[in-house]
């Protein structure tokens, strides 16, 4: 009975080193291509796709811990470990997932688009706070609605994806059958 325990968790961890790597990916795919905008931190958000999409197959541990290894990952790959971006983006990443979590579990009836956006604006919230902290500098929530200008659409784009990501993923039988024994 051992042996079939180790192999369902091998199976786990298999698609959560998955999900690890296509979050990283995306999250350093991001910061190498600059904003369209002349405004510092508007980004699509993709890598929290994978966060969502972690929640809805999984728990809320495997999903923080997926956020946790591919902000660490993405910016080992992007070279800006430990830096000030790093921390904003740790802590924005943690905060979406607290709040989609959250919102998944206990509004049953938000749409994944509602949940994304939540999780945007968490986002925001989270680097702002970061920002703050290291600055010293309260002010700087001022900018809060510059960046809500720009998050709320993007996790309207980023939920559209989810949901076409979580209907393929409950519509094909493959990722089903993976998870069964998990």
């Amino acid at each position: 009975m051992e042996h079939v325990k180790n192999v369902i968790s091998t199976k786990k961890l298999a698609v959560i080193a998955i999900l690890v790597a296509q979050a990283s990916v995306l999250h350093y795919l991001e910061s190498m291509f600059p904003s369209p905008l002349p405004i510092p931190g508007v980004k699509l958000g993709l890598a929290n796709i994978i966060t969502l999409v972690a929640l809805v197959v999984f728990d809320f541990k495997t999903a923080l811990q997926i956020t946790v290894l591919r902000t660490i990952l993405g910016s080992l790959l992007s070279g800006t470990l430990f830096g000030m971006g790093f921390f904003m983006s740790f802590l924005g990443a943690v905060a979406a997932a607290i709040v989609m979590a959250v919102l998944l579990h206990l509004f049953t009836g938000l749409s994944m688009v509602g949940i994304s956006v939540a999780g945007a604006v968490a986002h925001n919230l989270g680097q702002l706070a970061m920002a703050a902290l290291v600055l010293r500098f309260s002010g700087i929530f001022f900018y809060l609605p510059v960046m809500l200008l720009f998050s709320v659409p993007t996790g309207i784009i980023t939920g559209i994806m989810i949901n076409e990501l979580v209907k393929y993923i409950k519509a094909t039988n493959r990722f089903n059958n993976l998870l069964d024994d998990m």
